[in-house]
Order: C-alpha cells, then sequence, then structure tokens
C-alpha cells in the first residue's frame, strides 16, 4: 500500500537516474513511452492533481477488473472510496499478491502503460496519465493474500466499481509501518478519525498487544476520544 502515511505505507520508490524504468525483471514487456492513449498532454488531463490520480485510478482498476486479476485498491484513493476526504497525496495504489505481479505486469503493459521495477522488491510501478501507480506486494512487512484481497469491498471510485481493501485492514498497514525511523502520527491520525466508525479496533489491538508504536498510536486515539479504550464501548 514505508513506514509514512503521506504514501500510507510505502518508501520513496522514485527511480534514480540509472534505475529510473528498469524493465520489470518478470519478463513483461516494457515501454520507453507509455502509449498516448494513456500519457495524454497536460491541456488534457483533470484540472487538480486529486481529480488527475482518481481518473489513473479508475483506468487501472478498470484494466485490472477487464483483466481478470485479483485485486484491491488501497492507500490514501481507498481511504477516499471509504468516505474519506480527497487529498490523494502523489499516487493511487493497488494491493496484488505477489505470485500475480507477472500477470498483472503483462495486463498494463499491453494496455500501453510503463511498468516497471524499483529497487523495493515488494512492489512494481507503472504510469497511467502522467501519474504514479504502486501495485504493493506487501502491507505492513506482510504479503498480500488471498484472504486479504476477499476482505475487500466492492465500493464506486467515482465512476467505476472496484473492490477496496476494508478499512481495518488500511489502518492495520498503517500502524504496522510504524518504526523508531519514522512514526508519524500526525498524518495517520485524520484517516483513523475518517475511518473510525468502520475499523475494528479490538481486532488491532489484538493483532499488535504491546507493539511500542502502534499502542503509543491507539493510545493516542483513547485520550483524542475518537476510539473508546480498550473494553469501552464504541
Amino acid at each position: 500500500m514505508t513506514p509514512n502515511a503521506e504514501d500510507l505505507t510505502r518508501q520513496d520508490t522514485t527511480p534514480d537516474a540509472q534505475g529510473a524504468h528498469a524493465p520489470y525483471a518478470g519478463g513483461s514487456p516494457h515501454h520507453d513511452t507509455p502509449a498516448t492513449h494513456h500519457d495524454l498532454p497536460a491541456d488534457d488531463l483533470p484540472p487538480d492533481l486529486n481529480q488527475a490520480i482518481l481518473e489513473a485510478a479508475k483506468q487501472v482498476g478498470a484494466l485490472l477488473k477487464r483483466g481478470e486479476h485479483d485485486f484491491a485498491l488501497a492507500g490514501s484513493v481507498a481511504v477516499y472510496a471509504h468516505g474519506g476526504t480527497g487529498n490523494l497525496q502523489h499516487d493511487a495504489d493497488f494491493a496484488i499478491r505477489p505470485e500475480d505481479a507477472e500477470a498483472v505486469a503483462a495486463t498494463l503493459t499491453e494496455a500501453g502503460l510503463t511498468v516497471y521495477a524499483p529497487p523495493e522488491d515488494w512492489l512494481l510501478k507503472a504510469k497511467c496519465l502522467g501519474q504514479d501507480i504502486d501495485l504493493i506486494f506487501e502491507l505492513g512487512g506482510e504479503p498480500v493474500t488471498t484472504e486479504l484481497l476477499g476482505r475487500a469491498v466492492q465500493l464506486p471510485v467515482d465512476s467505476v466499481q472496484m473492490p477496496v481493501l476494508a478499512p481495518t485492514d488500511l489502518v492495520r498497514a498503517l500502524l504496522a509501518a510504524f518504526s523508531e525511523h519514522h512514526c508519524d502520527f500526525g498524518a495517520v491520525l485524520p484517516i483513523a478519525r475518517q475511518l473510525r466508525e468502520r475499523v475494528d479496533w479490538e481486532s488491532l489491538r489484538e493483532a499488535f498487544g504491546d507493539a511500542p508504536m502502534p499502542a503509543a498510536f491507539l493510545y493516542l486515539l483513547e485520550r483524542l476520544e475518537v476510539i473508546a479504550p480498550r473494553g469501552g464501548d464504541g
């Protein structure tokens, strides 16, 4: 979906000058330039970044549905689909199983998108309508599984229906990404507020136990009365 909430559990995977747009090693063809029907001129793009990211998410979601791939929308666009605000950060994220990566890459490449492997080995990256797309195999350090995708819910992303990660799974990935190197509670707090009625907080408490960073964040949510204390109502 990296230990910060701006990119919702991902590290910065912008290719460096030597590794930019390295072909996906799984064998899918690589296009040095995307097909023109996906790489539209700037004047033809939506008027703001949020809408541009939404349009790219819709395009990729439609392609994955057409290819009959198992996937779920993740990241800030998933929060938006669940009723959150439209602050979509800087890309669109899709959770896929590791074993499906090559087939997903082939589908997107055949549609004219650029797909490439960054240095990190837990995702692929793509370009659609000039926007970054992350195809994530791991969320919060755990592989994306059939069970995780099976808990996704069908929601409209503007006009396109697609599977979206369940709110509890979205928040679980954010909490799992906290570390001593990056622990930005302020970025995750608005997401917790937006999704609080839809999250199984007790299951998250059980999942993380006394892990320091998640426990501290859950305590903060209690003190701010975003969630009820352990064992309380709400």
